[in-house]
């Protein structure tokens, strides 16, 4: 059974930085596409950033860009979210997501198949 873990989310001020990460048991972690997505409270679940299983080519939602960076490390079958100059819109649970294998879709909720159990991230102002 799959499971992605997530970890790093909490309390900050408007202007700092996080850092999440996201371990996965996937036997073959680097054929498969990452994700990262939000949900606030009343919202639908939106896309925030996705990295490729091959290039390691990123995308990014608009309104994280130049601010939030996704990385992986297949070694540690890990990925990554880094967040900075966080606002508070940026106030979400924020979910780690496995996409299908050596898929290249990476933009919406049914293009992943394995989802963590999400971290809270809250940017106070």
């Amino acid at each position: 059974q799959v499971q992605l873990v997530e970890s790093g989310g909490g309390l900050v001020q408007a202007g700092g930085s996080l850092r999440l990460s996201c371990a996965a048991s996937l036997r073959t972690f680097s054929n498969y596409p990452m994700g990262w997505f939000r949900q606030a409270p009343e919202k639908e679940r939106e896309f925030v950033a996705a990295i490729s299983w091959s290039s390691g080519r990123t995308y990014y939602e608009d309104s994280v860009k130049g601010r939030f960076t996704i990385s992986r490390d297949n070694a540690k079958n890990t990925v990554y979210l880094r967040m900075n100059s966080l606002k508070p819109e940026d106030t979400a649970v924020y979910y780690c997501a496995a996409g299908g294998l050596y898929s290249t879709s990476y933009f919406y909720p049914h293009d992943f198949n394995y989802w963590g159990q999400g971290t809270q991230v809250t940017v106070s102002s």
